[in-house]
């Protein structure tokens, strides 16, 4: 009789299976890079008076260079004309366009895009933004710098003393 039929040693498998499982769930996968930025009238560079908002969430694939993204908002003056994610540049500053936002503007805005490896360098250093442009707001109504967001650390093991 194999050792693996008895059922605590296959309980015990299907356990550190498990356990596994969802260390990678919780610590999630080290070539992905997560972003964010929340759409603001004020964060356009010269700010505008919109009451528009809304996020860019974004995730990052640093094994195959592909970028995804969903940007949802809401309250700008009128229909999107055009939506891009420009860079490289700080919050203070303008840049050209890197990638834009193809499809329906609608929100939610949803896409993907492969990137150079300049590119992707600029991205995971927080110097690319999202914005969105209107009739009224030509140059942009609404912008959200995308930052990548902390990565959740392995809990550390506490040091033991032996004194």
């Amino acid at each position: 009789m194999s050792i693996f039929k008895t059922p605590m040693v296959r309980l015990f498998l299907s356990s550190c299976v498990l356990l596994l499982a969802s260390c990678a769930y919780v610590y999630g996968d080290t070539n992905i890079v997560k972003f964010s930025g929340q759409l603001s009238g004020m964060n356009e560079i010269p700010s505008t008076p919109s009451m528009g908002n809304g996020t860019v969430e974004a995730m990052f694939n640093k094994e195959t260079n592909e970028l995804t993204w969903t940007v949802t908002y809401s309250g700008l003056t009128g229909p999107a004309m055009s939506a891009h994610f420009h860079g490289p540049a700080s919050a203070e500053a303008n840049a050209g366009v890197v990638v834009g936002l193809k499809g329906p503007l609608d929100s939610p805005i949803k896409g993907s895009a492969m990137l150079t490896a300049e590119q992707s360098k600029d991205l995971l250093a927080g110097k690319w933004y999202v914005n969105i442009h209107t009739k009224a707001h030509p140059g942009g109504e609404v912008r959200a710098q995308v930052m990548p967001k902390p990565q959740q650390q392995a809990p550390q093991q506490p040091m033991r003393s032996y004194y």
